[in-house]
């Protein structure tokens, strides 16, 4: 990991999806702007450990390297079902859905993948409507120059 910039101190890191070209694809939407939304599994929270977001709190956007590209303020956060998911936030997040439905069979795929059941430590998990997320909007608030999104070789 590349030691962070000046001021970063020990912020709590903001990961999107796994390491690899998926997280790197995603920080690229978060440091153009077109990203201001991301959807996480109240759950995962759990598991992980991570306390939930709090509006006005800042963390550092993180490639796949580890690397620090960017300062991201939390400017809202909701706690919903699944089923409860709107289109906005789904167009805000940035990823090209123009539906709830796509938007929702895309994330299902994520959460049922090999890597989340491996992180929930529960290989039987799975997405119904009634499961919680946690929809949680962003900005950034600082990008230096000198850093690139795209991991190290």
């Amino acid at each position: 990991m590349t030691a962070r910039p000046g001021g970063w101190g020990e912020l709590p890191k903001a990961e999107f999806a796994f390491p690899g070209p998926l997280r790197d694809r995603l920080v690229e939407l978060v440091l153009s702007g077109v990203k201001r939304s991301a959807t996480g599994l109240l759950v995962e929270y759990g598991a992980s450990g991570v306390p939930l977001p709090e509006i006005g709190a800042r963390s550092v956007v993180v490639n796949s390297a580890d690397d620090p590209v960017a300062l991201m303020t939390t400017t809202g956060v909701r706690v919903v079902r699944l089923a409860e998911v709107d289109v906005r936030h789904v167009v805000d997040e940035g990823e090209g859905h123009s539906t709830v439905a796509e938007w929702r069979a895309a994330h299902e795929e994520f959460w049922s993948g090999p890597q989340m059941l491996e992180a929930l430590a529960d290989p039987d998990f799975h997405v119904d409507d009634d499961t919680l997320v946690v929809l949680e909007r962003f900005v950034c608030a600082e990008i230096p120059r000198i850093h690139d999104v795209r991991p190290r070789a």
